[in-house]
């Protein structure tokens, strides 16, 4: 009777105290080894190696360039790309939509300095207010230490100020990647743009639909041309 209590209770051992035990040191060898892995990959993990570019690092600027400095350069891309977004659409709206000037005066670079004081004051405190919040959220007070000048906070992710007001951000990890890509992508193409239009309107002197206009009809107006000609023809045999 003993000997079965005795084997019994030794049957029913706690389940943790049956596992092997794994040694602190094991522990901090498998954290820093899941840590080298991040910190392996291009850009520290962050979403943008997108096809066909991948892993565009041409001047390979990412050699020896720490995690801090290089979420930096992520969050200064976020920022210009959303600019140039904001900037590109207005390129295409104003054509045809121009409240605040008469758009009399060619491109809408050569409209800006004609906008009344007032609306500059708006712009500017507007543009203010904006950046203030930002760098509020994600950058550290340089008035701590000189060390913390132009870097952002250790718990900020770039591009993360906050702002959803739609609440379009998913939850699923992997949906939200594929939206961060998405928006480096549309930014990236915009910078792009936008600059082209810019320079385009300085070269020409014209808005970008003008020139539009004329280029196309450089290349299509003698197949337009020709085929004018032939309807002419066919209805003078008629």
């Amino acid at each position: 009777m003993l000997f079965t209590l005795a084997f019994t209770s030794t049957a029913f051992t706690s389940p943790t105290t049956m596992l092997p035990k794994i040694s602190r040191a094991a522990n901090v060898l498998m954290v820093a080894t899941v840590k080298d892995e991040a910190d392996s990959e291009f850009c520290f993990g962050l979403p943008g190696a997108i096809a066909p570019a991948g892993e565009f690092d041409p001047a390979n600027l990412l050699e020896g360039t720490s995690k801090e400095e290089v979420y930096r350069w992520r969050e200064a891309e976020l920022t210009h790309g959303r600019v140039g977004m904001l900037a590109s659409l207005g390129f295409l709206v104003q054509e045809s939509f121009h409240p605040l000037f008469t758009a009399d005066g060619g491109p809408a670079i050569e409209q800006i300095p004609k906008l009344p004081p007032v609306l500059w004051f708006g712009m500017t405190l507007g543009i203010a207010i904006c950046e203030s919040l930002r760098i509020q959220k994600g950058w550290a007070n340089p008035y701590e230490a000189p060390s913390k000048i132009q870097t952002l906070k250790p718990d900020y992710y770039p591009g993360d100020i906050g702002f959803d007001p739609l609440g379009l951000k998913p939850d699923d990890p992997a949906e939200f990647r594929i939206m961060q890509e998405k928006e480096l992508s549309h930014g990236r193409l915009a910078m792009l743009a936008a600059a082209g239009f810019m320079a385009q309107e300085a070269v020409t002197g014209k808005t970008w639909s003008q020139q539009d206009s004329l280029f196309e009809n450089f290349l299509l107006g003698p197949y337009f041309s020709q085929e004018s000609t032939e309807l002419a023809r066919d209805a003078m045999t008629l």
